[in-house]
């Protein structure tokens, strides 16, 4: 798909999936929430709201806990990736207070049963809470280790039934290298899912990409910083066609 074509195609979504990096909430701090980043981010979902695009949003953790990367020694894989998941529910609690704050009706549903605080994620009643106008928050990856964000972003995008899925970052599109070691990195205007695939480019994890491209699920990355520009003609970044 040509440039314009995939311009064409990502402007004025109905609904759409946001992948917000957990690493990127943490602004300048260097670990949690930085409460300044978080009322921008807030900001930026509510001029999507306006638009009226339906908004799915799936919050990392690395903010907190990053999962294998940060186990070392000490965790097996699955405890560090069930660690993982509690950081994705105090994100996704603490992001969905501070829409609240600001009038935006929102509700959040957990791969993972935590009675008395978080409903249980069923795909029926998160398309209903998205018919009646709330914005959803789905926290704790698909409730299994081994699975990343990324995937949960991709098989919650099309259980509710997405345009296509945003990967929010803090890198401003897909590189043919990684641009914070290589000044030289070109940026992607628009790749296909299966050149991803065979130039092993690190746009989400493979299984994410997999099913992607089997499902024909369109996807979109930008710097998380842009995101207010989701679906208008100012969007920045790599479209990421099924051809």
């Amino acid at each position: 798909m040509d440039i314009d074509s995939a311009r064409t195609y990502f402007q004025n979504p109905k609904r759409i999936l946001v992948k917000l990096s957990g690493e990127a909430l943490q602004g300048s701090k260097g670990y949690g929430i930085d409460s300044a980043f978080l009322e921008k981010l807030v900001w930026d979902i509510l001029v999507l709201r306006q638009r009226e695009i339906e908004l799915v949003i799936v919050i990392g953790g690395g903010n907190i806990f990053r999962g294998v990367s940060d186990a070392a020694k000490w965790f097996t894989r699955e405890n560090a990736d069930f660690l993982w998941m509690l950081a994705t529910m105090m994100n996704g609690i603490a992001f969905a207070d501070a829409l609240g704050a600001q009038w935006c009706p929102v509700q959040i549903f957990s791969a993972l049963e935590v009675e008395h605080m978080l409903d249980p994620f069923v795909r029926t009643h998160a398309l209903e809470s998205l018919s009646s106008g709330r914005v959803v928050i789905t926290v704790g990856g698909i409730g299994h280790a081994y699975y990343t964000t990324d995937s949960t972003a991709v098989l919650r995008a099309l259980e509710l039934d997405c345009d296509y899925a945003v990967k929010a970052t803090t890198v401003d599109g897909v590189y043919d290298k990684d641009p914070k070691k290589h000044p030289d990195a070109i940026r992607y205007e628009t790749i296909t899912l299966d050149e991803t695939l065979s130039r092993g480019l690190r746009v989400m994890d493979g299984t994410a990409i997999a099913l992607a491209k089997e499902e024909q699920l369109p996807l979109f990355v930008c710097d998380i910083g842009d995101i207010r520009h989701i679906g208008d003609s100012g969007m920045r970044g790599t479209y990421v066609t099924v051809s």
